[in-house]
């Protein structure tokens, strides 16, 4: 009899436990869902101001491609570890603060901050040194024979330069904001700039048909004699002509 009473403690301690680890598990599933769900690009553009961003969007590889890969928003915009994930969802508050507030619910406003947002995201990435792309685009598997010249050369020595994805590649995903300029730190970096590699180029480009050119231009040259046979077959005609008539007087 005196065993009864401490079983039920028992008991109720399991069913306890039991209870919790369920009531754990159900929160940590919809959590996850709810989770999966903040992720999306359906969610993301839900709101009215994000609807430009999915349109530009869907103007790029980024969204088709003939190899179908797709990036949709946390793709680029979301970090994969779970504690950077956590503190972009809390940062992510202010969006849809000034979703409510409308901030940026106009096509003049949204362009109006479109240089403040898009260079605070630049931020972010740099800083973080385009893990998001690099998910994606990584300079361990890239075939660099592949590549174009100028290309090749800035991906192989990027690393060395202390440059990242966005240094190089803004504009990409989205329209590029008015006043921005693409490659600006890279410039700045002291790396190698297109534009001084091109004129050379160019202009030993147009040397070449120059050099060539000139071998036609003597051409003409090596003709002269076939413009002076007829003089002096005329010269020659003209001396019989010239000698009958005075033939012809002594006659």
């Amino acid at each position: 009899m005196s065993s009864e009473p401490n079983k039920k403690p028992k008991v109720r301690r399991l069913l306890f436990y039991a209870l919790i680890f369920f009531a754990g598990a159900a929160f940590a599933g919809l959590f996850n869902v709810g989770l999966e769900y903040t992720n999306s690009t359906e969610f993301c553009t839900s709101c009215h101001s994000m609807k430009t961003n999915l349109n530009e969007l869907q103007e790029t590889l980024h969204w088709k491609s003939k190899s179908g890969v797709h990036a949709g928003c946390s793709d680029c915009h979301v970090p994969k570890n779970f504690q950077e994930k956590m503190v972009a969802k809390v940062l992510a508050a202010k969006d849809v603060f000034h979703e409510i507030v409308g901030t940026i619910d106009t096509p003049e406003k949204y362009e109006a901050h479109r240089l403040d947002m898009a260079e605070r995201v630049w931020a972010k990435m740099k800083a973080r040194d385009s893990a998001e792309c690099r998910n994606c685009h990584s300079f361990a598997h890239m075939d660099f024979s592949e590549q174009g010249k100028f290309a090749r050369r800035k991906h192989q020595n990027a690393t060395d330069r202390g440059q990242t994805c966005i240094d190089c590649h803004k504009g990409i995903g989205h329209k590029l904001p008015k006043g921005a300029k693409e490659g600006d730190d890279e410039d700045k970096s002291g790396s190698d700039k297109p534009a001084e590699d091109k004129p050379a180029e160019d202009k030993s480009a147009e040397a070449t048909p120059a050099a060539e050119a000139a071998p036609a231009q003597e051409k003409p040259a090596e003709a002269a004699p076939a413009e002076s046979k007829p003089a002096e077959d005329k010269a020659s005609d003209a001396k019989p002509a010239e000698d009958k008539p005075a033939a012809d007087k002594q006659g």
